[in-house]
């Protein structure tokens, strides 16, 4: 197996990979200019990123790549679209970052708060200015909003206890009880939240749900001079809409993540409007990159690598079908020799029926199997005779409709 790094990767998740006789290209400086000839230069089997977008470019030159590997939570670099297109699995390390994010979360919180980024400034430009900056709120007694409760979440949520601070939240899947069990108020509605919190933490992934989830009206409805936090994804955030509150109600903003950050480690010139403005304190989207999270990070990618190569089933794939077109379920035993599926698979084939999704279970003692073969649609008379009768080693057919 043949592993492509094409971003910064811990040298310890390297060394672990070659221990296991995998071949390994280090092309951390690839970038993602760079990836689609890598790829066509080096043929991987794998291909493991960071935060290095790759487009369907990279996937147009690949013929033996089968996995791609995030070596972070969100996927929202890769064009996962693409993968799928070409049968390519996208896999993540979720949770493994968690911690960290919900670390510089805080930070951000505590930096909007006590306005340290500009007194920083000043003091840098020799300006003391102390009767400017002795006017914080403090956060003890005070509701934070936390808007998404996955494992970012739900750090972001524990340490808000060690401030003294009230807990307001929403998801989607949140209920009741799971709310009681954090320790927090269930909100209804991300507005809610808004117009409730004193300071808000946005934590979701980005997805076509999360897109500009927090919009004008979400703005609209905060209290004036309130914190907001995303250590989420740029895409979850309508920036205009945030600047406009930053200007008319003095709501102070820490950011993490950009709508048009740059997909590289490093670039020259770039304008954010977002990034520049006063009354924002920004950070290189590196929520994730502490010590302790990339080498989390690097062991998770490398057991992913592990699992692969010994199943060929990838764990944490992000781009798998929830639902398959398949309509019917086709059920049959069998002896376990040679050319029995090939039958089987032949005479569903012939009867221009496409399978979905397919198992084989092989039984104690290897003398039995059972196949189960997902249809799009439901095969004649003909076609359950010929499988039942085409071959001595099959012991049963059935068919059930798929609900």
């Amino acid at each position: 197996m043949k592993v492509l790094i094409a971003d910064k990767f811990e040298k310890s998740g390297t060394d672990a990979l070659q221990q296991m006789g995998v071949q390994v290209v280090n092309q951390p400086e690839a970038g993602e200019a760079g990836i689609p000839g890598a790829i066509a230069d080096h043929d991987p089997d794998v291909l493991i990123v960071r935060g290095t977008k790759v487009r369907a470019a990279a996937f147009e030159r690949a013929h033996r790549l089968s996995l791609v590997i995030r070596a972070g939570a969100g996927f929202d670099n890769i064009d996962a679209a693409a993968a799928s297109s070409r049968g390519i699995s996208v896999a993540t390390c979720p949770g493994k970052n968690a911690i960290a994010v919900a670390e510089i979360a805080w930070g951000l919180i505590l930096a909007c708060d006590r306005r340290i980024a500009d007194q920083t400034a000043d003091l840098r430009a020799g300006k003391w200015n102390k009767k400017e900056y002795s006017k914080a709120r403090g956060l003890y007694g005070r509701t934070l909003g936390v808007i998404g409760l996955g494992q970012i979440g739900r750090e972001v949520v524990s340490r808000a206890r060690a401030f003294g601070m009230d807990v307001i939240a929403w998801s989607r899947s949140l209920t009741d009880h799971d709310a009681h069990a954090l320790g927090v108020t269930r909100s209804p509605d991300t507005i809610t939240i808004a117009r409730e919190a004193d300071a808000v933490s946005v934590n979701v992934a980005a997805n076509d749900n999360t897109k500009g989830l927090i919009n004008a009206a979400f703005f609209d409805a905060m209290k004036p001079g309130a914190i907001f936090v995303n250590t989420s994804r740029g895409s979850v955030v309508d920036e205009a809409a945030m600047l406009k509150a930053v200007k008319a109600k003095g709501i102070r903003c820490g950011l993490d993540v950009f709508a048009s950050e740059p997909g590289t480690p490093t670039a020259e010139g770039w304008a954010s409007e977002a990034a520049r403005a006063a009354g924002v304190t920004g950070t290189h989207h590196i929520g994730a990159s502490t010590d302790q999270a990339q080498q989390a990070i690097a062991d998770e990618v490398v057991r992913i690598i592990r699992v692969f190569r010994e199943t060929g089933d990838p764990p944490n794939v992000i781009n798998r079908c929830e639902r398959t077109p398949a309509t019917r379920l086709l059920v049959v035993r069998h002896l376990n020799r040679p050319g029995v599926l090939a039958h089987v698979v032949g005479a569903i084939g012939k009867a221009n029926i496409n399978i979905e999704d397919m198992e084989n279970v092989i039984f104690q003692g290897a003398e039995a199997a059972c196949a189960r073969i997902k249809l799009d649609a439901e095969p004649g008379a003909d076609v359950m005779k010929a499988i039942s009768s085409g071959s001595p080693h099959i012991l049963s057919v059935d068919l059930a409709a798929i609900e």
